[in-house]
């Protein structure tokens, strides 16, 4: 046993409530971030005009019966979000005292960073009326979501005993799973920013684009365009956000390409059932993803199920980021929490 590993078995390991505790933070930040696609989706954003205060009062005193309307989803928001951090912060916390793996406790501090951050961007965001700061706001959440899911598997009792998959990973199948999650990452950037910026659907069929395979955007075709919009009270739209919708399907495309490649060579190049059943999982949940896409469209993007498409694309890019971390560190576990070996058996 190398020294690494003897100093692990010499101090505290973390246990199920350490886990239980990453498993509860991770949870909520996704309801966090089903909130603040919400907040979005109903337009929201600037409902309360004033950060860290609510309407002049401490957000944690601001009354109930004010909760109305647009108020109800920001404040409930801030609220929300405000658990996160603190719980954050514990969870950090509790990984410096109990945890002896450097990069897990690393993690736990770039995570209390990370939501400290993502708190101040969301507060800029209102007091600067700065729709690109929302849009920054929303991938830094992504990437902790991340995060999160990757400190709910380390310190799970499982992992510690050395019994999570032992994948003897493809590299192809490694560098295909990594790609996809960096192509999800992605497109969920090209969402936020189709989102916050107000813009409304820049292409209101699908998946035709106003009636053809590929918009016509000239000036002329974007003055009739816009007319019919303004007439229909619907936000005018430009060449770039036409285009910008069109990069979004495309990259959609290319997802699902690739979670298909991953779903054929985990069933081609692995013996292993979980990892069959991860990339079958992954797979559908993409297609669902796409279809979500498809009927913000159709619903001429409803709250709710923009909403939806937002967090099944959260779910899919936190799937994406575990399995990658499985691939790469399925084996870390055996190494560094084997049990000192006994004299007898040395000789």
């Amino acid at each position: 046993m190398d020294a690494d590993a003897r100093a692990m078995n010499d101090v505290a390991k973390p246990g199920l409530p350490v886990h239980l505790w990453a498993v509860l933070t991770l949870a909520t930040t996704f309801f966090l971030l089903c909130t603040g696609g919400l907040v979005t989706s109903k337009g929201a954003g600037m409902a309360v005009p004033d950060w860290p205060t609510t309407y002049g009062y401490n957000m944690f005193l601001f009354p109930v019966s004010r909760w109305v309307g647009g108020i109800f989803y920001e404040h409930s928001h801030r609220l929300v979000a405000s658990a996160v951090g603190l719980m954050t912060v514990i969870l950090a916390a509790w990984l410096q005292l109990t945890d002896p793996r450097a990069w897990v406790r690393r993690l736990g501090i770039a995570a209390v960073v990370t939501v400290c951050l993502q708190g101040l961007l969301g507060g800029l965001r209102v007091t600067l009326f700065s729709d690109e700061l929302g849009i920054f706001h929303a991938l830094l959440a992504q990437a902790f979501l991340c995060a999160l899911g990757i400190l709910a598997v380390a310190t799970s009792p499982k992992f510690l005993r050395g019994e999570w998959d032992v994948f003897n990973p493809d590299p192809v199948l490694k560098s295909l799973v990594l790609a996809t999650t960096a192509l999800v990452f992605v497109q969920l950037g090209l969402g936020a920013v189709m989102r916050h910026e107000h813009a409304g659907l820049a292409i209101p069929d699908f998946p035709l684009a106003y009636g053809q395979w590929l918009p016509d955007t000239s000036p002329e075709a974007l003055e009739k365009i816009n007319a019919t919009r303004v007439a229909a009270s619907e936000v005018p739209t430009s060449a770039l956000f036409i285009w910008l919708q069109m990069a979004h399907r495309g990259v959609a495309v290319l997802i699902l390409l690739a979670a298909a490649a991953v779903f054929r060579r985990a069933l081609t190049a692995s013996r292993l059932r979980t990892v069959r059943a991860w990339s079958g999982v992954w797979l559908a949940m993409i297609a669902a993803q796409a279809g979500l896409g498809a009927w913000t469209i159709w619903s001429g993007k409803a709250a709710d199920v923009a909403t939806a498409h937002m967090a099944v694309g959260a779910l899919a890019l936190l799937l994406g980021a575990v399995f990658s971390f499985r691939l790469h560190r399925g084996c870390e576990a055996r190494r560094f929490w084997a049990p000192e070996p006994s004299p007898l058996s040395v000789a």
